[in-house]
């Protein structure tokens, strides 16, 4: 038996802590917040119309397989502890020239929506890609997503099936592979918007993000009932039914890895170290190599450019009319993805978008609004907390609730003005999403970009990675599959 740390209660440190107990290692989880489930967060509040509940990370579950895979192995069944709700449409979209495109998980049925909204030859043009996507997503699942990627090296399997390999498209951007396969600019828009789920500029993103809409309009997209913080409820109880000990509130300062073995954790305030066989390190990658490692190294590739949310929580009287999540398109994205990334290199700083694309989610859900009421996720792209050129001061005074107000009025001229129902409003700036969770910068999928993330082996033996900020990436699946990838490395004990 193995004695091993995990770091950090998000859903990569508890998925890999619940795997690695059932293979009879003994583990203890440190997670430096009162609570479990890193960025999947939650906050409610009360008012005297009742409680209001929200999702403050991801709003929505997709490849469930995944999951249902991770309480097998630990001995559980996915529907014994969460009551998953499929959605259709998956996401509404509102383009800026007042068109609405629903999307589902039926690829022909989505087709004939396309057809329906833009005209055949705008199907015709989707289903091309859709067959070029399904090859980028039988390869990502086959040879990259299920195992170890230490270099680039490892990726050699795919340039033996030329066709994968061509699919797949290493040099080509995704804007790029949506303005070969996509005539209709409405389209082109949409398929962009899948790069913000990795943090990225479909400007610069790899092609092979496109396996990102495969995966949600193929596999569907899932809402919990009662919100998507109940998946770290669930995780958090398999722990602890399985001997995990779990301790919040416990911030883990460094890693003791004297001559490139990991001998255990250094806890603030604690005045001897833990000892541990094996760490796993449930954090930024930039973080565990920066501020916890004995010899700090600062890797270039880990400070890349990545997204982060600002955020609004409102509590709205009235009911809306809105789908479950819907997206509102500016008139200009590429001036949205100047402003959030800016180009310190010639002289332009990032910024708050003026006219930002508005990601707005509403559950149909009486367990997160009283009645008569909703509860509304608001999300726009922004730039990471920072002083730099290439950031934004969000904690300076009056940034904050100005930009508020501006996302509000941009609701309003898009058709969905709710200032004068509103019972509250809540913000959320990267600020607070990097003093909440310790994310670099408050960047969403964490500061690795690109499709090769750091590796799941840390520089020590003995230490691991798992989250979005490492391979295969961001996302519920993604982190998933990370901490499947990690414990089967590490194996039973």
């Amino acid at each position: 038996m193995s004695r091993v740390v995990v770091i950090g209660a998000g859903v990569g440190g508890l998925a890999t802590a619940a795997r690695l107990a059932a293979a009879g290692h003994e583990v203890t989880v440190y997670e430096r917040s009162d609570v479990v489930g890193g960025k999947l967060g939650r906050y409610a509040r009360s008012t005297p119309v009742g409680e209001f509940a929200f999702d403050t990370g991801p709003s929505l579950l997709t490849l469930p397989q995944v999951f249902a895979e991770l309480f097998e192995a630990t001995g559980a069944k996915l529907d014994e502890y969460l009551d998953l709700v499929p959605l259709d449409p998956i996401v509404r979209h509102r383009f800026a020239d007042g068109s609405t495109l629903d999307s589902c998980a039926d690829p022909a049925v989505f087709a004939e929506r396309i057809g329906t909204a833009f005209g055949p030859a705008a199907a015709d043009d989707w289903q091309r890609l859709w067959r070029r996507a399904g090859r980028v997503w039988d390869a990502s699942w086959r040879d990259i997503l299920h195992r170890r990627i230490d270099s680039p090296l490892s990726l050699a399997p795919l340039a033996w099936r030329l066709g994968d390999l061509a699919a797949i498209a290493p040099g080509r951007t995704l804007r790029g592979l949506g303005r070969r396969y996509l005539r209709d600019p409405r389209l082109r828009t949409l398929l962009d918007r899948y790069a913000t789920y990795t943090g990225a500029d479909p400007r610069r993103a790899p092609a092979a993000l496109v396996a990102i809409p495969y995966a949600e309009l193929t596999f569907g997209g899932w809402y919990l009932r009662g919100g998507l913080g109940t998946l770290a409820d669930a995780l958090l109880s398999r722990c602890l039914d399985l001997g995990v000990v779990v301790q919040t509130g416990a911030a883990v300062t460094a890693i003791d890895a004297a001559g490139g073995r990991v001998q255990g954790v250094r806890l603030a305030g604690a005045a001897a170290p833990v000892r541990a066989d094996v760490v796993v390190a449930n954090v930024d990658a930039l973080t565990v190599y920066r501020d916890l490692l004995p010899s700090p190294a600062r890797l270039a590739r880990l400070a890349d450019r990545s997204l982060g949310g600002f955020v609004l929580l409102l509590g709205v009287r009235g009911p809306s009319g809105l789908a479950h999540h819907n997206v509102f398109f500016p008139q200009d994205y590429d001036a949205e993805f100047d402003a959030v990334f800016g180009a310190p290199g010639r002289g332009r700083p990032a910024r708050p978008a003026a006219d930002p694309t508005v990601f707005v989610t509403v559950a149909d859900d009486p367990l997160v609004r009283p009645a008569g009421h909703e509860s509304w996720f608001v999300l726009v792209n922004a730039a990471r907390q920072g002083t730099s050129t290439g950031a934004v001061d969000w904690r300076r005074p009056g940034v904050a609730q100005a930009y508020a107000d501006r996302i509000l009025a941009v609701l309003a001229e898009r058709g969905v003005d709710v200032r004068d129902r509103l019972v509250f409003s809540e913000v959320r700036t990267p600020a607070d999403l990097a003093g909440a969770t310790g994310a670099p910068g408050g960047t969403i999928y964490g500061t690795a970009g690109g499709l090769l993330r750091p590796p799941n082996r840390g520089p020590a033996q003995g230490l691991f990675l798992v989250g979005g900020s490492t391979h295969p990436g961001g996302g519920l699946p993604m982190v998933t599959l990370s901490a499947q990838i990690v414990a089967n490395t590490i194996g039973p004990a």
